[in-house]
Parts: C-alpha cells; structure tokens; sequence
C-alpha cells in the first residue's frame, strides 16, 4: 500500500469514518454503473491514465448530475518541461506533442491535453465543465523537495489545474 492509502487509512481512523476502499485501475473500476456521485483525481487517473479511458469510466461510474474533480499539471507546465531538469521560461515542445509525454530520467508516461481538448473529451462523454481552476505558488512560497519547478516560476505561471465538471442527466 502507498503512502496515499496509509494517509486515507488513518484519516478513516481518527475520524471514524467508514467506507469501502478499492484499490483498481481508473480505467477499469470493479463498481456497477451509476453508482458515485462525486468521481476524484488528485493527479493519479487525471495524469497518468489513458484520458479517454478513464473519463469513460469515469462517466459511468456516476449517477446523473454527478460530479467529476480532477487535479493535474497545467497545460503550460508540459508545454515548459525540458527533458529533464527544471521547467523553462519558454516552451520547449509544441502543444500537439505533449500527449504522451515522457521524461528522460523517468519510466512512466504523462498524458497531458490542451484547453479546448479536454472540454471536447469532456463532452464527449456527456460531461458540462463548470470550472477551472489554476493554482499557483503563493507568494513566501518556500522550494518545493523536487528541483523541477522553481518558485519563481511557479508564482508567475499556473503549475496545477482543477477541473470541474457534471455529468448531464441520461
């Protein structure tokens, strides 16, 4: 288990909340259809799954007006991230080849989509986007632990999104 499901553990615990946990693919989930509300990616599915496989599912896990919460990196992080080191204060790749995305010193796959591509992706599968959300460093920011993102940086140019979206009635 990893370190996020030891935090989700011990939150259960010290909350006395109680729900079942399942530990699956985001693009294959053991659950009926139509069965959540409310569907949550804190990076996970929304950036390391395939993106159409996972809002697919996504779509029919919830129930009419469900809601689908997703965090990723911003568009202009992978625009900006060189092959390897800190991001750059210019782009370093065009934008119609940052999906898939890997890194030199990394084995995964990152899949990131521009704007107007996840809203498509997002309709397509029944989704109304109600929000997005970019999230830059504040300021008094201390270095984040990794070397890939300066604070600089991060201050002027959004690092993370939060999108929001519902599923429409079927």
């Amino acid at each position: 288990m990893g370190d996020r499901g030891r935090q989700v553990r011990r939150a259960r615990l010290e909350h006395a909340l109680e729900f079942p946990l399942i530990q699956a693919s985001a693009e294959d989930v053991p659950l009926p259809d139509a069965s959540a509300d409310l569907v949550l990616s804190e990076y996970g599915a929304s950036l390391w799954c395939e993106p159409a496989a996972w809002i697919a599912e996504a779509a029919r896990l919830l129930r009419p007006d469900g809601r689908l919460v997703f965090l990723t990196n911003s568009l202009l992080v992978a625009l900006t991230a060189p092959p390897s080191g800190p991001n750059a204060d210019r782009l370093v790749r065009p934008q119609r080849e940052i999906s898939p995305l890997r890194f030199e010193d990394e084995d995964g796959v990152e899949f990131h989509l521009s704007h107007g591509d996840w809203i498509a992706l997002l309709g397509r599968y029944g989704f109304t986007v109600t929000g997005l959300h970019e999230l830059y460093a504040p300021e008094g920011a201390e270095p984040p632990h990794a070397d890939w993102m300066p604070v600089e940086w991060a201050q002027r140019c959004p690092v993370e999104e939060i999108w929001t979206a519902r599923l429409s009635r079927r």
